[in-house]
């Protein structure tokens, strides 16, 4: 939609492959419903958007009495009328790489009620199934021919529309040295912008590190062509916690017509040496609420317009793909 707003959270974390930080991104699985018969598939995984269709799978008998039933009836469909209720179990192996200390486990989706396992100890477990969390899984590690699995558990009461079933997003494994930047304690914020001018804050999180007496920490903005526009270097405090504050000067400012991302850049180190680096793309913008002008982006008021749009992506199902999910944008970007 021309004048919606589509996204107000614009800094999604990818973290990038330097020095002792390394990513996996754990595609391929063996999955299997009873544990006994296993299959390859790809993850994103939706188990149940194959099939088969029943009304079974979502029955319920009972009157509703908003549309004026007086007695109870079968409804089904509710869900999709597909096969997503009962368990589901993942398993895949690594290898840990030359120089590694720590790793943890990613998961950006999975339904649900998902119970992690590496090398047949439990890792931890997640009571839901639309967010993302993450496992340290450090203690657990062998060298060589280690295993994830993951147990999934989705139940009738749990859902009154079509939740999925599965790994239905990414499951990333990411490897680093004890000294390390935590990218979900990361945080990019637009104080202030202008045409001429923006104000922005860099907060972010060294974990690791017994002492932070030579630590320093180097955040870099780049622009959509590569070019550096901000950059400061500063010491962690004792608690490993860095803060930051830049200018960049004549802002490509973020709308949902002009959708322009900057980079993020977050550099560790010790003296000379290099511990950790990622990279995050951010937007500059600024989000104001008032009575006088309701919602403005950048200064200019706007108002909210959207659907009812579940996660899935019709018969697709709920393993994410990216291109379905721009097409779906596009859409409702041309629905205004």
């Amino acid at each position: 939609m021309k004048q919606s707003l589509l996204a107000l959270f614009l800094t999604a974390s990818v973290v990038c492959g330097a020095q002792n930080r390394q990513e996996q991104n754990l595609k391929t699985w063996q999955f299997s419903r009873d544990g006994k018969v296993w299959q390859q598939v790809s993850v994103p995984h939706d188990w149940a958007i194959n099939g088969p269709f029943d009304r079974k799978w979502d029955i319920q008998h009972l009157a509703i009495t908003q549309d004026g039933q007086n007695k109870a009836i079968d409804h089904t469909g509710r869900s999709g009328a597909l096969p997503w209720l009962g368990e589901g179990r993942y398993r895949t192996v690594f290898t840990v790489p030359k120089g590694a200390k720590r790793a943890e486990l990613y998961f950006d989706g999975a339904m649900s009620e998902p119970v992690v396992y590496v090398n047949g100890q439990e890792a931890g477990r997640w009571n839901y199934g639309y967010n993302a969390f993450r496992l340290d899984i450090t203690q657990l590690l062998r060298r060589e021919n280690n295993e994830i699995t993951v147990r999934l558990h989705n139940v009738e009461e749990s859902s009154r529309w079509y939740p999925g079933a599965g790994l239905y997003r990414p499951v990333r494994l990411i490897f680093t040295g004890d000294i390390r930047i935590d990218p979900w304690e990361t945080f990019f914020r637009t104080l202030s912008a202008d045409a001429n001018n923006a104000n922005v804050s860099v907060n972010t999180q060294i974990k690791g590190a017994k002492s932070t007496k030579n630590i320093k920490t180097t955040v870099t903005i780049k622009n959509a062509d590569g070019r550096v526009v901000a950059q400061k270097t500063a010491s962690p405090d004792a608690q490993g916690r860095a803060s930051f504050n830049l200018d960049v000067a004549h802002p490509q400012l973020w709308s949902p017509e002009s959708p322009t991302l900057y980079t993020l850049i977050t550099t560790v180190k010790d003296g000379n040496k290099h511990l950790d680096r990622t990279s995050q793309r951010v937007g500059i913008r600024t989000i104001d609420v008032s009575r006088a002008h309701g919602f403005r982006l950048n200064g200019l008021s706007r108002k909210f317009q959207g659907v009812c749009l579940h996660h899935d992506l019709g018969p697709l199902g709920a393993a994410v793909n990216k291109s379905a999910i721009i097409r779906q944008i596009r859409l409702m970007k041309d629905m205004a």
